[in-house]
Formats: C-alpha cells, structure tokens, sequence
C-alpha cells in the first residue's frame, strides 16, 4: 500500500532521487529545502508502507509572493516512480497540495507548465484536475521544447474534499529560526538559480538560431 502525507525535511533527499530517476528536469537539494522552509505546507510525498518504506512519489508546491495582488499556487515539479503509476497517485498528490493551499494560503488558483508533447499528463491536468491552458512559454526547457502554463482555479469546496487531518496540516517540520539575513542569502539564492536557468535557456535558443 501507498500513503500520501505532508513532506518532511528529512525526505527531501528520497524526493530528488525520485526527480532524478524520473524527470529530465533535475533541481538542487538546496532547492528542495528551500521550498521545504519557505512553504512547508505545500508539499507532499507518496510513501510505500512496511517495514523498509520508500518514497515512491511526490509533489513540490510553492505559493506567490505576498505583494502578489491575487493569493495564488503553483506546482514546481511531480513526479511519480513508473511502477507506481496507474494507481491514482499523481491525482491524489496534486489534490492534497491544492487543498493546503486554499486552506493555509487562501489561494485562488494554482499554475504548472507541461510539455507541449507529454500527453499522459496534460491529459491528468486538463480531464481529471480541470486546468486549463493559460499560455505558451516558447522554448521554456532546456532542450528547447515549449511549455504549456496551465491554470486550475481553486475553490474551498471542491479542493477541500480531500482534506488530510488537521494534524498533518501544520507545517512538517520545524525550521529553525532565521534572522533576516539569512532570509535575504536564500531569497537571493533562489533568484541567482532562477536567472542561470533562464540565461542556459536563453543562449540554447540563440545557438539554435545560430545553425539555421
């Protein structure tokens, strides 16, 4: 059997290996555990249950920055091991992240992108989990295929049908306390990562361009 329950800091390790075994968008543990600090709530993993269990699925949230004008989510990366898909557990991971955002953020919506050629999930996000394409990020992946933005809106009453326990709401872990400063060091941490993978897409495209 397979539980979903809120992200803990110790299984960030367990999630990157499940992104590194799944996905050719690959993330620094530094990033794992940035989401982890920043927005503890929003993340979540499948775990096999035994004696020896396994992190076998996850999901990593995120939510806007508060001068944002509307409160809104969105999913950074999901990622479920092959032999455990077809069991719902994507669905299940995803609905669990957009409930915690409604409920500790008070979301609006929730964003992800998708490649344009991946048809198995586009069809999970778009018939079952109701997004909607919102936009077209042209050569958005780092070999150059397009990106889909796609947009849920979220509602108390239909994210909330798939509430976890109140107990496991709250934040998974305890951070340890920050001092502004180092609050500043990770925000700016963030930022630099941010501006590499766009600058690494940015010259992809013009050496593409260069060939024609």
């Amino acid at each position: 059997m397979v539980s979903i329950r809120q992200a803990r800091v110790e299984d960030l390790p367990g999630m990157q290996a499940c992104n590194l075994q799944c996905l050719p968008e690959n993330y620094q543990l530094r990033y794992y555990v940035y989401h982890a600090i920043s927005w503890p709530q929003a993340s979540f993993v499948a775990e096999t249950m035994g004696p020896q269990p396994r992190i076998v699925g996850y999901v990593l949230g995120m939510v806007a920055d508060e001068d944002s004008e509307v409160p809104h989510g969105h999913i950074t990366s999901i990622s479920v091991m092959r032999s455990y898909r077809k069991l719902g557990l994507a669905t299940r991971l995803l609905r669990q992240a957009h409930a915690c955002m409604v409920e500790c953020f008070g979301a609006q919506y929730v964003s992800l992108h998708v490649r344009e050629s991946n048809r198995g999930a586009r069809a999970l996000y778009e018939a079952t989990l109701h997004y909607h394409v919102k936009d077209v990020e042209k050569g958005y992946y780092a070999d150059k295929e397009d990106a889909l933005l796609l947009r849920c809106p979220l509602s108390s009453e239909r994210t909330l049908a798939y509430p976890l326990p109140k107990s496991e709401l709250a934040p998974a872990f305890d951070a340890p306390e920050r001092s502004e400063s180092d609050k500043k060091k990770e925000e700016e941490q963030a930022r630099l990562e941010r501006l590499a993978q766009a600058k690494a897409r940015a010259k992809a495209r013009n050496k593409g361009r260069g060939r024609r």
